[in-house]
């Protein structure tokens, strides 16, 4: 896969689509293939930070203790304390673990946060995970932190050989669609087992059109 040939695909899923009185968004789809997602080895689980936006606002938790908790509320879209983690009820478990994209926290809490949160967030794929820099410490920069999870993508195979991820909106510029791709494509090289031979196909879709193939 090239750049020119994603620019191709983009051109001709864009000539395809109808004209929408909405902003749709654009999904990656990478079907792969000769590759067993139950071995844990051959499991794709990465994050990656995109170059560009894809238009999406991601809303973000932290849980923290007592000296960050003045910081984390006014940084992130809401904080838990350590010491309000029994106050959470069962239904605003799940209410939480729907409404927010990332959850991040304070190292010493992550204990405390399995037993409280786990449960909801960990069959979400949303536990606070270190791959994705969501674990601090007192000493982070936590609004480097947010702006950074605002272009931060999880790269992840479930029950199924695909790989689904929003990479942008019709809106965006073509160039920076293509970056966005590129930089899907590269990072996935580096995590499959077989690279270019655990790919079957890679697809762009808007969300109410049909999927265009790039190459």
């Amino acid at each position: 896969m090239d750049n020119e040939g994603i620019l191709k695909a983009i051109k001709k899923l864009r000539e395809g689509s109808k004209k929408r009185k909405f902003s749709q968004g654009l999904d990656l789809i990478v079907n792969l293939k000769q590759i067993d997602i139950k071995k844990p080895d051959q499991k794709v689980e990465s994050f990656l930070v995109l170059p560009n936006d894809n238009g999406k606002k991601l809303k973000i938790c932290a849980f923290v203790d007592k000296e960050l908790i003045n910081e984390a509320k006014s940084v992130f879209d809401k904080a838990i304390s350590k010491e309000d983690f029994p106050k959470v009820s069962k239904k605003e478990l799940k209410n939480i673990a729907k409404e927010f994209d990332f959850f991040v926290a304070q190292s010493n809490c992550m204990v405390d946060v399995a037993k409280v949160f786990g449960k909801s967030l960990g069959s979400r794929g949303k536990m606070p995970n270190p791959k994705a820099g969501c674990v601090i410490t007192p000493g982070s920069n936590l609004k480097e932190l947010y702006n950074r999870l605002q272009k931060t993508i999880r790269l992840a195979t479930r029950n199924e050989p695909i790989i689904k991820v929003l990479i942008g909106k019709d809106s965006m510029e073509d160039k920076k669609i293509q970056e966005n791709i590129m930089s899907v494509y590269q990072s996935l090289l580096q995590t499959l087992p077989q690279e270019k031979s655990n790919i079957k196909n890679i697809l762009l879709k808007f969300t109410m059109s049909s999927p265009v193939q790039i190459g």
